[in-house]
């Protein structure tokens, strides 16, 4: 069974996107409503790592290198200017379009094992995901066209 493959993925991607709506928060603590869904949304994902543990303990992890270097290669360095809000926000829409399909892959494992509890997490943080992508898209809507089209 490789159902481990996927909770290591989901559980070091997770992490990796709470630490990422951190560092954009404080980045960019300036931007109207920014510190704070950046805050809200990282602490969802914080959250999901930590009910992760039960099906960690019944199925075990395997520990993957993937989300760490996705994520290094999206966030090498701090980035400045009038595009730092729209690039970073772009790339912590792309981490958490890895989390949320690693959520629909558990899920469909969940169903063929039929573990309802696994199941309705994985339900419960897809939906929470679909949240913050959607928060994302919106925000990178709204910045666009000031960062693109407005000279500096």
């Amino acid at each position: 069974m490789h159902i481990g493959n996927y909770i290591g993925l989901v559980h070091e991607s997770e992490k990796d996107l709470a630490e990422a709506f951190e560092k954009v928060s404080k980045h960019h603590a300036a931007e109207p409503d920014v510190y704070q869904m950046c805050q809200k949304l990282s602490s969802w994902s914080a959250n999901h790592v930590l009910n992760l543990q039960p099906f960690i303990k019944r199925y075990s992890e395997d520990k993957s290198k993937e989300p760490d270097n996705l994520k290094r290669s999206l966030f090498s360095q701090p980035r400045s200017g009038s595009l730092a809000l729209v690039r970073d926000l772009h790339d912590l829409w792309l981490l958490a379009n890895e989390v949320q399909l690693c959520w629909v892959v558990l899920l469909q494992a969940a169903r063929s094992l039929r573990d309802k509890e696994l199941e309705l997490a994985c339900e419960q943080f897809d939906a929470q995901t679909q949240k913050q992508l959607e928060w994302l898209m919106t925000r990178i809507k709204q910045a666009a066209p000031q960062a693109l089209v407005v000279a500096e």
